[in-house]
């Protein structure tokens, strides 16, 4: 039970808010907005998902450069709360085709119909795109694609200054193509999210991969789909030995720990052949969500060296090697390092021709920051850095420093090999032949090396 929804901006406006119960002040986006501010200018990233104000639970997630917020005093599941969120957010971007604030503000009668078609008076009615389509009435404004930041949801399936053609990100799953025709397409995307720990001396602790299969349809009449995966998948290890997957037999098979499909996926194939049948339901959606803890390859290895250069001077060196083909392209990549309390000033010196890259030293939380627009596979980039101490250190200053953290985006690439073989539709006539895209990014979730 919910009692307040709003949406915020980065700047803190309000886009949206809707009082379900009355239960808490009409000045609860400000109040929420502050306290979010104020964690940040405390010298922490970012404020808990959930907290509490004066008797108020905050719950908020951040898509796409959007504040989802939900409040209430009742004592509710936090999960609960916050998947609502994420669903809430996907139902909108289904409806109004582009999720940004541009977008939101000019279907603003079409978010309040559906917000309360969701919820009614704070209990939660449907999260469903299929079934919400029977109690809308209203027509979305279309976006201009084309304004929209590569920053994005959309910038994820940029390779270099190439763009996937029909984004579906763009559309809205009510809304015909000019002259009142429907293009007929389906959009399945690999998204991936690893985690990884190398140790100081470059070995790998931890790895694991968070994957989903996404898929959004724009096909009439919600044709049988048939989605092939690799042959040599396999869930879990089956009994058998930790290091049968090691093996030369084994070698080049996917093996996942885990997953979990939509409810709308069929299974009764899927030991045979690895095939997933579903009839798709509007909207985006999770075909199957997994995890994989087998080892893989990083795409990126880090090394980072700090030493003494003399009096209340150091000297840090960052080397950054892309481990992935040459014909694919990461995109905004950031390396960050947290530096000595006592550091002053930081100066910097990158390669010869160095392109696209910004370097910045953040006094407030002593944090080295290195931006890179775009790396090629197979690069080896490096950042010196000096550093000017306010204090003669008398402890160690390499254990004062890092670990060394870094994001990035790298389309149509995968770490775990997962691949969608085939995707066929069930045809409706002998001419029926709608487009089909299969895209792959990989995404940073925690990518950290230690000094």
């Amino acid at each position: 039970m919910i009692s307040q929804f709003f949406v915020l901006s980065q700047r803190g406006d309000n886009i949206v808010f809707r009082d379900y119960r009355g239960e808490v002040p009409k000045g609860s986006a400000e109040i929420f907005f502050r306290k979010v501010k104020f964690w940040k200018e405390d010298g922490q990233e970012e404020a808990p998902p959930v907290f509490n104000v004066d008797g108020v639970n905050y719950f908020h997630v951040k898509v796409v450069g959007l504040l989802f917020v939900a409040t209430t005093r009742a004592n509710v599941s936090p999960s609960i709360v916050l998947e609502l969120l994420q669903r809430i957010a996907r139902v909108i971007k289904d409806y109004v085709g582009v999720l940004n604030e541009d977008s939101i503000r000019k279907n603003f009668v079409l978010v309040y119909e559906l917000l309360d078609e969701a919820i009614d008076f704070g209990f939660v009615q449907t999260t469903s795109t299929e079934l919400l389509k029977s109690y809308i009435f209203n027509e979305p404004i279309v976006i201009d694609a084309a304004r929209l930041s590569s920053l994005g949801s959309t910038g994820l399936f940029m390779q270099g200054t190439k763009r996937m053609p029909g984004t579906a990100v763009t559309k809205s799953v009510v809304a015909n193509e000019p002259g009142g025709r429907k293009r007929e397409e389906i959009f399945v995307d690999i998204i991936e999210k690893i985690s990884v720990t190398f140790s100081s001396s470059g070995y790998i602790l931890t790895s694991e991969i968070d994957g989903t299969i996404q898929m959004k349809s724009y096909l009439t009449g919600n044709p049988e789909i048939r989605l092939a995966l690799n042959e040599d998948l396999s869930i879990g290890r089956g009994g058998t030995s930790a290091y049968d997957y090691r093996s030369s037999f084994g070698s080049g098979a996917v093996i996942l720990d885990d997953c979990n499909f939509h409810e709308s996926v069929r299974l009764d194939n899927f030991e045979v052949d690895k095939t997933l049948t579903l009839v798709p339901p509007d909207g985006e959606f999770p075909v199957m969500n997994y995890r994989m803890t087998q080892e893989f390859k990083p795409p990126f290895r880090i090394n980072a060296l700090i030493e003494e250069a003399g009096m209340l001077k150091a000297e840090v060196i960052l080397k950054l090697y892309a481990e992935f083909p040459s014909n694919i392209t990461a995109n905004t990549i950031s390396v960050q390092m947290p530096l000595p309390k006592y550091t002053m000033r930081a100066s910097f010196e990158l390669e010869p021709g160095a392109i696209g890259q910004t370097t910045d030293f953040k006094e407030a939380n002593k944090r080295l920051e290195w931006g890179l627009k775009k790396i090629v596979g197979g690069s080896e980039l490096t950042l010196r850095a000096r550093l000017t101490f306010s204090q003669e250190f008398h402890g160690n200053i390499t254990k004062e420093s890092g670990p060394v953290s870094m994001t990035f985006t790298i389309p149509m690439y995968n770490s775990s090999k997962l691949q969608v073989k085939y995707l066929q539709i069930a045809k409706k006539s002998g001419t029926y032949n709608p487009y089909r895209w299969v895209r792959y990014v990989t995404l940073a979730n925690s990518y950290v090396a230690r000094i």
